[in-house]
């Protein structure tokens, strides 16, 4: 049978791979928004104490200094050798406490963007720190991070193709059981899942650069 011919017939499996890695996109860049806004939040306005602070910076350390292939391995079959858990919520995991780390980088830059003296006259105001951080400080703070959050965003895409290595069926694993039953022309099957992980890409990139604008402040941003 030609590749071509095989390509059409299995091509409902690379958009089944596809659908597998963008829902675990999605888990991930979650898991990593709430864990990195958070720990934005207390790195910038909670106890300044050794006992809160050395232990977000050393969770942020170790995720952003490992490889992310090494931390598969490390979660996957440290944690199935306590608990019964599959593959794709091991990667889910690995992956979206890796992007937490990132991702609080990423906030940390965009609050800290904020003059401060912002913060200062919405407490003389009479403001509590929360109201002033949830209606002063964090909406400039949020145009400040789409740009940013961008990059996190195709940095993750890509990433998620190595979640085949412990065993979650997505898009690159598809890829390899294609060519293993077609016993090659694995140039073809790779141009084929490079297009496809581009039109993700693009796409997510266009969606948050037209909310980038929608939040855009003129004469501001500039």
């Amino acid at each position: 049978m030609d590749i071509y011919d095989v390509l059409i017939r299995d091509f409902p499996f690379l958009l089944q791979g596809l659908g597998v890695a963008i829902v675990l996109l999605v888990a991930l860049l979650s898991i990593g928004f709430v864990l990195g806004m958070a720990i934005c939040l207390i790195q910038l306005y909670g106890p300044r104490t050794r006992l809160v602070q050395w232990p977000l910076l050393l969770y942020e350390r170790i995720f952003r200094g490992i490889p992310i292939i090494i931390m598969l391995f490390i979660f996957y079959y440290g944690i199935s050798g306590v608990f019964d858990i599959s593959a794709f919520s091991a990667a889910i995991l690995t992956m979206g406490l890796r992007s937490g780390a990132y991702q609080s980088q990423i906030f940390r830059s965009a609050f800290q963007s904020v003059p401060s003296g912002q913060m200062m006259a919405a407490r003389a105001m009479g403001m509590s720190k929360i109201k002033a951080i949830r209606h002063i400080i964090f909406p400039q703070a949020a145009r400040h991070a789409i740009g940013p959050w961008t990059n996190e965003f195709s940095s993750e895409i890509k990433e998620t193709s190595l979640a085949y290595v412990i065993g979650v069926v997505e898009l690159t694993r598809q890829a390899h059981y294609i060519i293993t039953s077609t016993q090659g022309n694995v140039l073809t099957v790779f141009a084929v899942v490079a297009l496809l992980y581009f039109i993700l890409n693009r796409t997510g990139n266009s969606l948050l650069y037209a909310f980038e604008r929608k939040l855009a402040v003129p004469g501001f941003e500039k």
